[in-house]
């Protein structure tokens, strides 16, 4: 089985600046586990697991989604409750409208070879870190700002996920660039 995803993969000058900005918050938020260098991405849709066979025949629906090349920036930080407490941290994106319809369009192509919609909102992000039962206060976290940082998005991946010990290891199976970018 796969446990797969689709996201959009980041520059390295996009990861070098979240990576300082991580290593700058220190150990301000007492518990955080900081995403690595290879985790940093902006998800697009978690699909779960799969068999081969039903891999490939999201490969082939990826494959039809059109992508228009747009521009993102690095925007505020923000985290995600579960239970009344915050359980990651992450920064966003701006603006959101392009990176929305690339989720929608993906949705669309996902639902045809039978992976149901997406029922949560969409909500761009880039995850930095992940909070334990006894994370410490994340005020400080908030309250910084993240290098406003832009970069452009000309293309997106299918991921696997393994879970370990150690959090999550994460390779790219395949890529989807822009149409000008295709060849065959």
């Amino acid at each position: 089985m796969l446990r797969l995803f689709v996201a959009l993969e980041l520059p390295v000058a996009v990861r070098d600046t979240l990576l300082a900005s991580m290593g700058a918050f220190g150990g301000s938020v007492i518990g955080a586990r900081w995403q690595s260098d290879e985790q940093l991405h902006l998800t697009l849709r978690f699909i779960g697991e799969v068999d081969r066979h039903q891999a490939a025949d999201i490969d082939a629906a990826l494959g039809t989604v059109n992508v228009q090349p747009f521009d993102l920036a690095l925007g505020e930080p923000g985290s995600f409750e579960r239970r009344g407490r915050a359980d990651c941290l992450w920064v966003g994106v701006r603006p959101r409208d392009a990176v929305a319809a690339l989720a929608q369009r993906v949705d669309t192509a996902l639902a045809r070879v039978g992976i149901a919609p997406e029922t949560r909102a969409f909500v761009p992000h880039i995850t930095l870190a992940r909070l334990g039962r006894d994370a410490g206060s994340i005020a400080g976290f908030l309250a910084r700002p993240i290098p406003q940082l832009a970069f452009s998005v000309s293309g997106f991946a299918l991921w696997d996920s393994r879970l370990g010990h150690g959090g999550a290891d994460y390779d790219v199976i395949a890529r989807y660039p822009d149409r000008r970018d295709r060849t065959g």
